[in-house]
């Protein structure tokens, strides 16, 4: 199950808890961090109706939005693994 964590200095809300999504075969888990705990949301895969890539200088950012509405805004992460996300999701996006 891969893990894609979000660079600490790319964002003012990762400096301290950086976002964090697992891919399994069935879902996506997305972790936002905060002072207590943190913020879960899941996704099915086969709800996963859009997945945009945004890349900047540095880093690059995922946008995840599902048939249900939700959507996700993974900020901060290194090009790469950005990249690697990005092929995992669209291969199951409707």
């Amino acid at each position: 199950m891969p893990v894609f964590i979000a660079n600490r200095i790319s964002a003012n809300h990762n400096l301290l808890f950086p976002d964090r999504i697992d891919i399994d075969e069935e879902r996506v888990i997305y972790y936002k961090g905060a002072i207590i705990g943190y913020q879960t949301t899941v996704i099915p895969r086969e709800c996963i109706s859009s997945v945009r890539l945004l890349s900047n200088i540095l880093f690059a950012d995922i946008i995840i939005e599902s048939s249900g509405g939700i959507r996700l805004e993974i900020e901060g992460l290194s090009k790469s693994d950005a990249r690697e996300l990005y092929s995992l999701l669209q291969q199951h996006a409707i």
